[in-house]
């Protein structure tokens, strides 16, 4: 199949920035809810019904669409649309597909029909609203379920895939040469160590057997966090206490010194290290002029975190919070939420593990798993009291990648390793483990 164009991405690879391509998904999913007669799951149900006998969020969830700007041309022009589609969404898994010979992924589908939606005012206090959150958790935690059944195989596959009950054109398999191609762009290792053909790469980088049906995943998501192989990403200077690694594959996002407590949903986004950790008691300990190094994940990669340092697990815990909230500042933000990553620290559904480091010199730190639209669910492997070791597994995204911060105290002085990036200027992955900074003493 020769294709005339590939559809460039938004930070992150999860939502094509191509509007073209991106309007005709979301038309062909709009078709497909419309030609439907299946019934609102439950889930779905429930947050129609809040919707509409909630005053306030049925002016929320109807002025968000009436507020979109004219000329956006957004294919949903309602939230009964939108929840239609929604219903579609959570019995599907994710594949790449070929609209009109372009191909892309649409790895975030429930955010690409609330895109335009979530920069309004009536986005902004729905998707911050505790009662629509707890439902859209119920809606995920249904097609998290879905995606962790054998029924979600069906992407996992080396051509095309059979149409099903799906209005992709021509979807693609994960194991086709054109999204091997797109994984293997990924590996910041690629012909530095690992192959650089396509399908060797992969088979060189994660624990697979392609001799097996669906290369031996047993779901969408046990193929989605996927293990490296023992010996791809090994980790840099395990023994040097003062040397701290790259928790996840990731590309750096900011780096910089925060409060205790600040206004994170103003210009800047500055970070809010109570509001972060929750005010859990831990928090306390930490201090103005902390560092805050944060990272994103691409949505093609690796999706588990390691330790980023030897130490002892003090605390872990889950945090609720928000799914599809965006900063005030970014308005009509077309890459929402990936330009408001520092705002959904503070807000969104998050894992937060404090770790005393081996290292006096490092103390008391925290690592945070910040989910990010549908990529919510945080599943923390580590329990209070564990010893880890640099590299060790700390736990992983459900379905995608997402964003992570590192908190070092106030006392911590560090020189950081970009390796040759910008923060926020690049999409470039640094591998896991490798060293990203390192304490000066």
């Amino acid at each position: 199949m020769e294709l005339r164009h590939v559809p460039k991405y938004r930070v992150g690879r999860w939502l094509p920035s191509d509007r073209d391509y991106l309007t005709s998904w979301i038309e062909k999913k709009v078709v497909q809810a419309n030609a439907s007669d299946k019934p609102l799951h439950p889930s779905i149900q429930k947050l129609k019904d809040l919707i509409e006998n909630d005053p306030i969020l049925y002016m929320c969830f109807t002025g968000m669409y009436d507020d979109i700007p004219q000329g956006y041309n957004a294919p949903i022009k309602n939230f009964d649309t939108m929840l239609r589609v929604m219903n579609e969404i959570i019995s599907e898994s994710i594949s790449y597909s070929v609209i009109e010979d372009n191909i892309g992924l649409v790895g975030f589908p429930i955010n690409a029909i609330l895109d335009w939606a979530m920069g309004t005012q009536g986005g902004y206090l729905a998707f911050t609203n505790e009662k629509v959150n707890e439902n859209l958790y119920n809606i995920l935690e249904v097609w998290k379920k879905f995606l962790g059944s054998s029924d979600s195989r069906y992407v996992l596959v080396e051509g095309e895939i059979p149409h099903q009950e799906t209005y992709y054109t021509n979807p693609i398999g994960w194991f086709s040469p054109a999204a091997l191609e797109a994984l293997a762009a990924a590996d910041p290792l690629r012909g530095k160590g690992s192959p650089y053909e396509a399908k060797a790469n992969f088979i060189y980088n994660f624990k697979c057997n392609p001799k097996a049906d669906y290369w031996g995943y047993k779901s969408w998501d046990d193929f989605f966090i996927r293990e490296f192989n023992a010996g791809v990403r090994p980790v840099e200077s395990p023994a040097d206490d003062n040397v701290i690694v790259n928790a996840c594959e990731s590309a750096p996002y900011n780096c910089q010194t925060a409060k205790t407590k600040d206004k994170f949903w103003m210009k800047g986004q500055p970070y809010s290290l109570y509001d972060i950790m929750a005010h859990d008691p831990l928090s306390l300990k930490f201090k103005d002029n902390s560092t805050v190094y944060q990272a994103f994940l691409c949505a093609k990669s690796y999706h588990r975190w390691h330790s980023p340092v030897n130490g002892t697990i003090v605390k872990a815990f889950n945090v609720k919070g928000t799914y599809y909230a965006e900063a005030p500042v970014a308005g009509f933000d077309p890459a929402g939420p990936n330009d408001s990553q520092g705002y959904i620290a503070e807000v969104a559904a998050r894992a937060v593990i404090f770790i005393e480091a081996d290292n006096k010199s490092i103390g008391l730190m925290c690592f945070v798993a910040i989910g990010m639209a549908e990529v919510s669910s945080c599943d923390i492997y580590v329990k209070q009291g564990q010893h880890v070791k640099k590299g060790d597994p700390l736990g992983t995204f459900h379905f995608g990648g997402s964003t992570h911060c590192l908190i070092f105290n106030e006392n911590v002085k560090l020189k950081f390793d970009y390796h040759n990036q910008t923060p926020g200027l690049s999409t470039s992955n640094i591998p896991l483990s490798a060293k990203i900074a390192t304490v000066i003493k």
